[in-house]
């Protein structure tokens, strides 16, 4: 038997794909005569058939569904080849590809992008709100520049610089009971209370179970979301009560949420996150010096970096 080649495993996912000769010459761009070629060749190549013909249709057999398998990853591995080519490509022309955790990327982020851009129009900007793991895959897999994150991003290849911290509150609706309830008494009352959590693959899941541990409160939540900003929406809307990060509460309009006195000193830090051993480009510098200057108009306290 003879290794496939390139070429070969493109026309055979194509004929897997859309399941005729003609479908494949059409996803391809070439005629159905060199598919079919192709395909005999391939055939002839490895020593058994692929496909089996039937009134003008290819049904694939058990040993091409199983070959499908690693086809489709080497696909996916090609893709992503010529993903990276095209960032590189585009970097060249000035190109600065921002991930961020949803929180910080429904305002405090779009806003330092906005302050940026009037100085430096020539910059394509994209942005990505992510959760906390695609953010991380991003920055390792080169899909992003840099990363603006709410929690840790334990990585050895990746740096992690803090840039500001920002308060977490416990909201709830604005004419809630929970609102006239003394201080003292609230863990006993938002125990009895109806929550909003957050899913088990969150960061601000496991926050919330061990800051309500510290309080003495069980983590029994009635509805489960996966972002601050779904919460605060739920909370708006007297589904319960839940805990956010302050930007989150300001961007969703506080108008409508009462804040409660407790969990008032815990805090939660926004960090830069880049590939360690590749400097940032002047102008993803320049971007976060930005940042910094729009988490200072907003009100938020700086760390020195390093």
């Amino acid at each position: 038997m003879q290794p496939l080649n390139l070429r070969q495993i493109e026309v055979f996912r194509a004929v897997m794909i859309t399941g005729s000769i003609n479908g494949a010459a059409q996803l391809l761009f070439v005629s159905q005569p060199a598919v079919s070629r192709m395909l005999s060749h391939t055939e002839a190549r490895i020593g058994f058939q692929l496909f089996e013909r039937v009134k003008g249709r290819l049904y694939p057999s058990p040993e091409a569904r199983s070959l499908f398998n690693d086809v489709e990853s080497v696909y996916r591995d090609i893709l992503r080849v010529n993903t990276t080519l095209h960032n590189l490509v585009q970097q060249r022309h000035g190109v600065l590809r921002v991930a961020s955790s949803p929180s910080l990327g429904h305002q405090l982020v779009p806003d330092a992008i906005a302050a940026f851009r009037q100085c430096n129009e020539d910059i394509r900007i994209s942005l990505e709100c992510l959760r906390h793991v695609l953010l991380r895959d991003r920055l390792l897999d080169r899909q992003a520049d840099l990363g603006i994150s709410l929690f840790p991003i334990d990585h050895p290849n990746l740096r992690a610089v803090p840039l500001s911290y920002i308060r977490v509150m416990v909201v709830c609706p604005l004419d809630h009971p929970l609102t006239r309830i003394p201080a003292d008494e609230l863990p006993q009352a938002l125990a009895d209370a109806a929550f909003i959590g957050y899913t088990a693959d969150t960061p601000f899941n496991s926050f919330m179970k061990m800051a309500f541990e510290h309080v003495g409160l069980p983590y029994r939540p009635s509805i489960d979301v996966d972002s601050p900003h779904h919460a605060c929406a739920l909370v708006k809307n007297g589904s319960g009560f839940s805990v956010v990060d302050e930007i989150s509460f300001r961007a969703s309009g506080a108008g409508r949420m009462a804040v409660l006195p407790i969990l008032s000193e815990e805090r939660l830090t926004i960090s830069l996150v880049h590939l360690r051993r590749e400097p940032l480009a002047q102008f993803a510098q320049v971007f976060v010096e930005q940042l910094r200057n729009t988490l200072v108009g907003s009100g938020f306290n700086l760390f020195n970096m390093d």
